[in-house]
């Protein structure tokens, strides 16, 4: 009984994994984030900037114990993929811990911070319920992995490897 609850689970993690969504909602695109460098920025113009190149987006936050473990995840997938850009979206709720946080994990990428946190605006537009969350974006702009975590980075790199 205990095998087939976990191949079950395994099942319904692999479909919301992959679940289905090959662009963002008219709503996320016009939200607007603020960049690590004080401008506030539509997403679409976040996504626009990545044009023509594989991206990984991470949700993520400095309080967040999950999305701290990922980092040396995250960290491998960048040496694995140079080929790939990332964008850090930080779901915190002040822009001076988002900021420590980079620091603090010496995050490389371009980065972002939601201006109404997790579950503001942004995040009910992209049915954000969990961080850490990755999304991948292929050099055509579509989505081609929509709901990722922290467990899910053997996922994130086949996909990854696939759009090489």
């Amino acid at each position: 009984m205990k095998n087939v609850l976990t191949c079950l689970l395994m099942v319904v993690v692999t479909a919301a994994c992959t679940q289905a969504q090959s662009e963002f909602s008219k709503t996320a695109l016009k939200e607007t984030l603020l960049h690590s460098e004080g401008e506030q920025t539509a997403f679409k113009e976040v996504l626009k900037k990545h044009k023509g190149k594989t991206l990984v987006i991470e949700c993520w936050a400095s309080w967040c114990s999950d999305c701290v473990k990922a980092m040396p995840k995250v960290k491998e997938l960048q040496a694995n993929h140079p080929e790939v850009e990332y964008v850090f979206i930080s779901m915190d709720k002040t822009p001076e811990k988002w900021k420590l946080g980079i620091e603090k994990h010496e995050l490389i990428g371009d980065h972002y911070l939601a201006n109404d946190g997790m579950k503001g605006v942004f995040g009910s537009a992209i049915n954000l319920d969990w961080i850490p969350r990755y999304i991948v974006v292929d050099k055509k702009g579509k989505i081609v992995l929509y709901r990722a975590i922290e467990t899910d980075f053997e996922t994130i790199d086949k996909t990854l490897n696939s759009l090489k």
